[in-house]
């Protein structure tokens, strides 16, 4: 009984508050998102808090600021409300601790003693007669005199779910059709002895409860799925679901090494991202490629085209290999797509402390916005605009000795002099006079433009690159360029 064909699409985005958020949850979130306003269907955004040892509420506060800053907005959930609030698990144990008793007193879940020694020594014993080492069922059939004598023990029982002896078939929206057969799918627990209920009780109720009608969510929760949709029966039996949701899972996201993209990986953190100034349409366009694509010869878009094109089945079931240098290279052209004025204002923290090393008074805005055009077109992330600009507002360039040795070679001293003489005669309301003033130098001294240009580079900025030195050195001005120049002479003489 799964999801019918016409029915309004609910899809979830359901995180747990622990740690940061990291890029393989915003993906799924993304997916989720894309899905739902494709179909113009409903995105709940829901919390699974019920883990209060590793749950914490900065990390709620954070996914809430994480989740509006990439720009998703959500139809249910905490600050926007709906039909099926409460959307905090750790508000809804009411609702679970209902659920649990009503598949105990239906047969479809039953109380086990056994102690944790126990089933070690019992799935040791199967492992090494070749036998699947899941739980065996040894609570399934208990008499009362058993019960009697456990509860005598002072044992706390686990409530598990009666898994059917019968095989599971579902259809995968990205995997295709996938069997389970019954000796791989044992009976598992759903409420821990404290009465505490388990994500593996209160995922799919809530699931069922908010009519959720399309899950979509990693790779690795493949293996319980057919848990899931056992209970999803039970529910349906019992009134409390509707129907069956349609499931698809997403594949890995692989890091260095090929090895599954971990939330402890440093790569993986969604803080990183916005501390280097990704722009979320530059990371969402990059992480919607780790498993879909727009099309075979297109890589850059925008969300309104995502949105538009997303289908599920067109996901690759295939891991998906982060890479960096491809994720910065796509944010920087959504960098060069911005307007000009929304370039200047999405870079204005990292032209204010703490990241700027210029004191505040220093800053130009006249000369911030000459320049702006120029930097849009050599960034990959804002953060970069730091390092590009400080020559501006700095009184002296950066000490760079790397640099100043790359590039001042032999006869530097006399190609500088004879640069300052050309610069002081040339036209400063044009980039172009001051570039043919320092090819003339170049060219009296037997070299080319960019041979030329590298010791005035060094010089004014006190890097070896940067931002086109032309229209720098126009936007710094006459005075402080030649003045510069004097100082890096002074330099070689001493």
């Amino acid at each position: 009984m799964a999801s019918a064909p016409g029915t309004p699409v609910r899809v979830r985005f359901c995180p747990s508050p622990t740690g940061n958020p990291h890029v393989g949850l915003v993906r799924t979130a993304l997916f989720n998102w894309a899905f739902a306003k494709h179909h113009q269907g409903t995105l709940v955004f829901r919390i699974e808090d019920t883990d209060a040892a590793r749950d914490s509420e900065e990390s709620y506060t954070q996914l809430l600021d994480s989740m509006r800053w990439l720009g998703f907005d959500w139809d249910e959930g905490p600050e926007v409300g709906g039909p099926h609030a409460p959307y905090r698990q750790s508000q809804r144990m009411d609702l679970y601790k209902d659920v649990a008793a009503k598949l105990l007193d239906a047969g479809h879940a039953y109380r086990c003693y056994c102690s944790q020694e126990e089933l070690d020594t019992r799935r040791e014993a199967a492992r090494a007669a070749g036998k699947p080492s899941g739980y065996d069922g040894h609570c399934r059939e208990l008499t009362d005199a058993q019960v009697a004598e456990y509860k005598a023990q002072g044992r706390e029982p686990i409530v598990r779910f009666r898994m059917p002896d019968e095989t599971i078939t579902f259809t995968d929206l990205v995997r295709g059709e996938l069997t389970f057969t019954p000796e791989n799918v044992p009976d598992y627990g759903i409420v821990r002895a404290n009465g505490a209920p388990l994500y593996t009780l209160v995922n799919p109720v809530d699931d069922a409860l908010m009519e959720i009608t399309h899950v979509l969510r990693g790779e690795d929760l493949l293996s319980s799925t057919p848990r899931q949709i056992a209970l999803y029966k039970a529910l349906i039996e019992l009134g409390v679901a509707q129907q069956i949701p349609s499931f698809g899972h997403l594949p890995y996201v692989m890091g260095e090494g090929n090895k599954k993209l971990s939330k402890r990986d440093p790569q993986s953190s969604l803080n990183l991202y916005r501390e280097r100034g990704f722009l979320p349409e530059g990371l969402l366009n990059y992480l919607s490629l780790l498993g879909w694509s727009l099309s075979a010869d297109q890589d850059v878009f925008t969300i309104d085209e995502m949105i538009a094109a997303f289908d599920i089945a067109d996901v690759n079931p295939n891991p998906a290999r982060f890479d960096l240098k491809k994720c910065e290279a796509i944010n920087g052209d959504h960098i060069r797509m911005l307007d000009v004025k929304d370039f200047t204002e999405r870079c204005r923290p990292w032209l204010q402390a703490p990241f700027a090393p210029w004191a505040p008074e220093a800053f130009d805005e006249a000369k911030w916005q000459a320049i702006a055009p120029h930097a849009q077109t050599r960034l990959k992330v804002l953060s970069e605009i730091t390092d590009n600009v400080d020559f501006l507002f700095l009184p002296e360039p950066v000490e760079d000795e790397a640099s100043w040795t790359k590039a001042m070679k032999e006869g530097s001293d006399a190609l500088l002099r004879t640069a300052r003489e050309k610069l002081e005669a040339a036209d400063w309301t044009s980039a172009e006079s001051l570039k043919e003033a320092v090819l003339a130098a170049g060219e009296a001294h037997g070299l080319k433009l960019g041979k030329a240009q590298a010791p005035v580079r060094v010089a004014v900025t006190g890097r070896t690159v940067g931002l086109p030195l032309f229209e720098s050195l126009e936007v710094l001005g006459k005075e402080k360029t030649l003045a510069r120049i004097d100082a890096a002479l002074a330099k070689l003489a001493a």
